[in-house]
């Protein structure tokens, strides 16, 4: 008994005596379930809506007000015509369209008018959340109205790029970002790690080949790996799950380049900083699979999060590459849409692979 407490007694100190060991078992819960309390949310909150509104009546601009008092939406604008409706949805600048007919509530009586709700369906389960929340509170909106102005109220329902509601067209540009990023990460970050576990990193940096040779020689497998796993994904969400790619082929695996290098930069990073496989791994799940599937997007909207972490969010690599993939995959835009998510994307790879390369080449010395 004795012999078993000292020897209990020797693990705890072992343990202590990590302080990272430490702040991964006690702190990492705690900050995951403050965290993922307020990121996860199913909830429709402060959805963006644009109106189209050519009559400018009482009627229209009761349910417009109705609309933007709402905790669930948020209305950004007027447009005057479709043309703006659809360059609103592309630019990612609204996430619904209410639209009125002209002369809307004279027209009530003779039946020649109607509401409309045009919805983003990229996200079927967002979509339908908005479509049901608005559709009742146009209603309610109505109740004070006589009974043949309330049956022209009730709008129709238009969604865009995804009108068979399809949820494949939402979840496979998550498992695309996913994928990539867990294989050029964590994987490199393990087979650098694995390198200088083992003791054959100095063997390797005393060949005739540069220390910089060397790790990108070891990432380039990676790169290859995981654009053929691209290639795979798209085929069998083109051919199998019959999702459409609906922009420029091109632009889209260029983006796909671009999201590769910033994930093999995360790995490297992540092997400057650990020095055994465990670790490497621990931290990989930690930094990346975790955040990517709350913070992304992939699974719930930014929109909803509190927005502290919506800034935190905009942290995610992960988060920028799918927003770009829905835009050039699903809704078929052109690059002009999709700066934005280049030039983020472009900016981390720049700055972790500087950061990185110089943190190897310090931990070298």
């Amino acid at each position: 008994m004795i012999q078993f407490y000292s020897f209990v007694k020797k693990e705890f100190r072992h343990i202590f005596r990590d302080r990272r060991t430490i702040l991964i078992m006690l702190g990492m819960p705690i900050v995951q379930i403050i965290l993922f309390g307020f990121a996860i949310s199913t909830e429709l909150n402060n959805e963006r809506v644009a109106v189209l509104d050519p009559s400018h009546d009482v009627l229209t601009h009761r349910i417009t007000n109705e609309i933007n008092a709402s905790e669930y939406f948020s209305v950004v604008g007027n447009v005057s015509n479709a043309d703006e409706v659809d360059a609103g949805f592309k630019k990612g600048n609204i996430d619904m369209a209410l639209v009125f007919s002209p002369k809307y509530a004279s027209k009530i009586p003779n039946g020649e008018s109607h509401v409309q709700l045009i919805m983003d369906g990229s996200d079927p389960n967002m979509a339908t959340t908005a479509a049901h929340y608005a559709t009742s509170i146009i209603g309610d909106a109505s109740k004070e109205q006589p009974t043949h102005v309330q049956n022209g109220i009730i709008p129709s329902i238009q969604l865009l790029y995804n009108p068979q509601m399809k949820s494949a067209y939402n979840f496979v540009p998550g498992v695309m970002g996913m994928i990539l990023l867990l294989i050029c990460a964590m994987m490199t970050s393990i087979s650098i790690v694995r390198e200088k576990e083992t003791g054959t990193m100095e063997i390797l940096l005393v060949s005739p080949m540069r220390p910089i040779n060397i790790i990108l020689a070891k990432m380039v497998p990676y790169m290859v790996l995981s654009f053929t796993n691209l290639l795979t994904i798209l085929a069998l969400a083109r051919f199998v799950l019959h999702v459409p790619i609906a922009g420029n082929l091109i632009l889209l695996l260029l983006i796909s380049l671009l999201f590769i290098v910033v994930a093999l930069s995360l790995g490297l990073f992540i092997s400057t900083i650990t020095q055994t496989q465990v670790a490497a791994m621990l931290v990989s799940a930690m930094m990346l699979m975790m955040p990517t599937m709350f913070f992304s997007g992939m699974v719930f909207p930014v929109e909803n999060m509190p927005e502290p972490l919506q800034w935190l969010s905009c942290a995610m690599p992960a988060r920028w590459y799918i927003q770009a993939v829905r835009k050039v995959m699903i809704e078929g835009v052109g690059v002009r849409y999709v700066l934005t998510e280049i030039g983020v994307l472009l900016g981390m790879a720049v700055l972790l692979l500087g950061v990185s390369l110089k943190l190897f080449k310090n931990r070298l010395a």
